[in-house]
């Protein structure tokens, strides 16, 4: 396809998105659904107008997917509810950790035994695909900064710690296959790339959104109020916290998504406190012409929320573009039994497992565990590790191999998760009312 002709396609879909969100609101799947559903038609599986070759364009699909995820990170980290409590954050810690590691040692075995790959392939696919994605599951997360739902948080958080917590796991893969370096017994992994590189992410990313937060509200409560723009605040946030963190060889997922944490925790704490010392008089202008509090939201205004306003949209173009690549690099013939028993093996066994497993002793409702251990929806961040194994050297017969595995695992959850999305968190919510009601 021409570049005239792929402005075409990504204009026409904008502008069907743009017409119809009430139809598609109604609609039993998820706009995913139709972005695939297009880059399959104009790829090689059909018309074949255009084939995105991941192989050859590793290096670009890696950086795509990796600012869609900062940006979907961010968005999730300042959605979670305030005052952070550990009570409430014991169940998404677990998913990220213990039920991650379940889920990567289950995928590693049956890749290994079913699939016939070396230990270190299997270890780096598991990795792949094991952390739940926060772009592809809007569906099931947070929707606003006010949003108390225990499962869409649940889901929300487990995604924006996961994807930072599965980094050790890929860093492992790529040291068994000889593209990283270990030490002696695994110790340099344990010590770099779990211990410190798990602590400096969350640490420098705590301090950037606590140091962002108190700045701007300096700025907002002086007695010469500065009009900030809160959309570059937070993306300048993001540039900082990810670069500052990857150059001290720590994982900037994860310092992303606490910055934004941090940030939004941050500013609601800062925001019971007085605008303006009571000693201070107020302006003549102010007093003579008092202003309407809906005309002023300045006083009340914080980074985390403006940001929204920039990031939401920026989130919902990168779903479209991604997925619609997704379609363009899927040939008919990558559809092989052993791709499609991986996906049904990750849907039907290793998550709910992992799932049933992690959460156990924490007394979570069973019906929140059913569809944790469900949404595990698989994407672009799935694409982002793939890309970053490629660019690390992975052979490229194994490069070959993993991408049609990785791209049939996060097709299948489009189609399947999708399809389901809508009349199950139905479902579970008239449960919840009807409980409700009977107590």
């Amino acid at each position: 396809m021409t570049n005239a002709q792929w402005f075409l396609l990504v204009g026409v879909l904008l502008l069907v998105m743009g017409l119809t969100p009430t139809l598609l609101k109604r609609a039993p799947f998820t706009a995913a659904i139709i972005y695939l559903a297009v880059g399959l038609l104009v790829g090689p599986s059909a018309l074949n107008l255009f084939h995105f070759n991941p192989l050859k364009e590793s290096a670009l699909l890696e950086a795509l997917t990796e600012v869609a995820v900062l940006i979907s990170l961010f968005s999730a980290g300042v959605k979670m509810p305030a005052p952070f409590k550990f009570t409430r954050w014991r169940t998404p810690i677990l998913l990220a950790t213990v039920s991650m590691s379940i889920t990567v040692a289950m995928m590693a075995t049956f890749a290994v035994y079913v699939l016939g790959l070396p230990w270190g392939a299997g270890i780096l696919l598991g990795a792949i695909l094991a952390p739940t994605d926060p772009v592809l599951a809007t569906d099931v997360q947070i929707r606003h900064p006010g949003d108390r739902d225990q499962l869409r948080f649940t889901l929300t958080c487990e995604a924006g710690m996961n994807d930072g917590s599965a980094f050790p796991f890929v860093m492992l893969g790529l040291g068994l296959l000889g593209l990283h370096e270990i030490g002696d017994f695994g110790m340099r992994w344990v010590l770099i790339d779990v211990f410190w590189a798990t602590g400096a992410g969350i640490a420098i990313g705590v301090l950037a959104g606590v140091a962002l937060a108190h700045l701007s509200s300096k700025l907002r409560r002086s007695l010469e109020p500065h009009r900030l723009l809160d959309d570059f605040l937070g993306l300048g946030l993001i540039g900082i916290v990810y670069g500052v963190t990857v150059m001290l060889n720590a994982w900037g997922f994860l310092a992303v998504f606490f910055a934004a944490v941090a940030l939004r925790q941050t500013e609601l704490k800062l925001a019971k406190m007085p605008a303006l010392p009571l000693d201070v008089p107020q302006p003549i202008e102010t007093c003579a012409t008092p202003i309407p509090a809906s005309t002023a939201p300045e006083a009340l205004a914080t980074v985390s929320e403006g940001s929204l306003v920039f990031k939401e949209p920026l989130e919902r173009l990168s779903e479209l573009v991604l997925v619609l690549l997704v379609g363009g690099m899927l040939f008919l013939t990558s559809w092989s039994w052993q791709a499609v028993a991986l996906a049904m093996f990750l849907f039907l066994v290793a998550r709910p497992v992992s799932v049933f497993i992690g959460l156990l002793g924490t007394g979570t409702v069973w019906r929140i565990r059913s569809m944790t251990g469900w949404f595990g929806v698989r994407g672009i961040g799935s694409l982002y590790y793939l890309m970053f194994a490629i660019q690390h050297g992975l052979p490229e017969p194994l490069a070959l191999r993993l991408i049609e595995l990785t791209l049939i695992v996060v097709a299948l959850s489009i189609l399947v998760h999708g399809i389901s999305v809508k009349p199950l968190m139905g479902y579970f919510w008239r449960r919840g009312a009807e409980r409700v009601t009977e107590h």
